[in-house]
């Protein structure tokens, strides 16, 4: 271990919370060098639904690379990246009714977010963006000025002008947030202006699991319709499916102008992300936004073979929301076992509890560990224990994980209940 703590960064994050080195993984189990097998209820943060090396798309990825299939295209064209993009359209976009073009990014999420951002401001002419408290759109400069979290803010050293924070849905417990919204609107003087954006998370996954109802995502779409604003859907962590769908904001009935995508997207954990935006909307000229690797082929076949293996019809889907509401019940029954000090949050694959404060949260994911399974906090002060495991998690397994985590949850609430008194 001596490497990591001579040579890596202090920025390092997660192997701080899991000290051992892992070497190898399949599905929702990961194991270290001693041979100790985990349960991975943290997925990769999002990016492995589809599990660890999951066998299909390992295949079909190892018989590109034997055929010696273009690695890295700029965004040139190449049949890996047209088997993708029919992909897409033929059982993603055309089943949903959603006519939007694709913009490959480079691959990461907050790049995606970036040019989102500069989309918006090109289009409208207007700088101002709308974000909501809790969100958490990435941490380069622009991505970060629309995310909320102090912590992440304070790390690039510098203003971040240009956005505006609203309050989410539930932020004022039972009072509707968008008549504040739209009061500050309509007011001249509320100094908010007109905005070119609005950007929103239909689940906030760092931020803690709020879940925004859909009668509030359907009122965000009109109010922005009703003042010439764009909405953008950032789905990188809830979208691929994570919520039971494979957009979170399925169940809306509602058209993003812009939709932002990666994480999962690549299916094997091979970094690729994508803008989707309406027709009107593409006013780019070319390589105005660029990236060397927004042309990964790799990450094309298993994307490609993740949207033929699992999105060709409902099976996949109907599975995860079955899996969710397991998921939901035992949380449920952890919740009530415990009564005011914890509280369920979430949807889809992508639920928790949230607990009096971070201190506990991290207690118990500490136990956790211990105990071998793999899980980690979010929220403003990490007070939500967070589960995320791959949908494809054998449920067995996650009967199994959920054990543990009831069983170190009990123990540290015990243990906290003892001290108190």
């Amino acid at each position: 271990m001596d490497i990591f703590s001579q040579i890596e960064s202090n920025v390092r994050g997660y192997c701080r919370a899991f000290p051992v080195v892992f070497t190898q993984a399949r599905n929702a189990t990961l194991f270290d060098e001693q041979g100790k097998s985990y349960i991975d209820f943290l997925g990769g943060a999002g990016t492995l639904n589809y599990g660890h090396n999951n066998p299909a798309f390992k295949q079909a990825l190892i018989e590109y690379i034997e055929r010696d299939g273009v690695t890295h295209g700029l965004d040139m064209h190449t049949d890996a990246k047209r088997a993708f993009l029919e992909s897409f359209q033929q059982l993603i976009l055309k089943p949903r009714n959603m006519d939007y073009k694709v913009q490959f990014t480079g691959p990461t999420g907050t790049n995606a977010v970036e040019a989102a951002l500069k989309l918006a401001r090109k289009n409208t002419g207007r700088q101002t963006i709308v974000s909501f408290t809790n969100g958490f759109h990435g941490v380069t400069q622009g991505s970060a000025a629309v995310t909320a979290n102090s912590y992440y803010k304070n790390a690039i050293g510098m203003p971040l002008p240009g956005v505006h924070f609203m309050p989410y849905d539930g932020y004022l417990g039972d009072f509707n947030t968008l008549t504040y919204f739209e009061k500050a609107l309509n007011d001249g003087s509320s100094g908010l202006g007109k905005p070119a954006a609005v950007i929103v998370e239909c689940i906030q996954g760092e931020g803690g699991l709020n879940v925004a109802s859909a009668e509030w995502m359907r009122g965000l779409q009109t109010l922005c319709r009703r003042h010439d604003m764009l909405l953008i859907v950032d789905d990188i962590q809830a979208g691929c499916g994570r919520s039971g769908t494979f957009f979170s904001f399925e169940e809306f009935d509602i058209q993003p102008d812009i939709i932002t995508l990666s994480k999962s997207l690549g299916g094997y954990g091979l970094p690729m992300a994508i803008v989707l935006l309406k027709e009107t909307l593409d006013t780019w000229l070319p390589g105005e936004h660029n990236g060397t690797f927004r042309g990964n082929n790799h990450a094309f076949i298993t994307a490609r073979q993740a949207l033929e293996t699992y999105w060709a019809d409902a099976q996949f889907s109907n599975q995860v929301q079955s899996k969710a509401s397991l998921l939901r019940k035992r949380l449920k029954s952890i919740q009530a076992h415990h009564g005011k000090d914890v509280r369920h949050k979430g949807r889809g694959i992508m639920q928790g509890l949230e607990f009096a404060s971070g201190d506990i949260a991290s207690a118990i994911t500490e136990e956790a560990f211990r105990q071998g399974l793999v899980i980690e906090t979010s929220g403003s002060d990490g007070q939500v224990v967070k589960v995320l495991a791959p949908l494809t998690i054998e449920e067995g397994t996650l009967e199994q994980g959920l054990s543990i985590l009831e069983n170190c949850i009990d123990t540290v609430m015990n243990s906290s209940i003892a001290q108190a008194s």
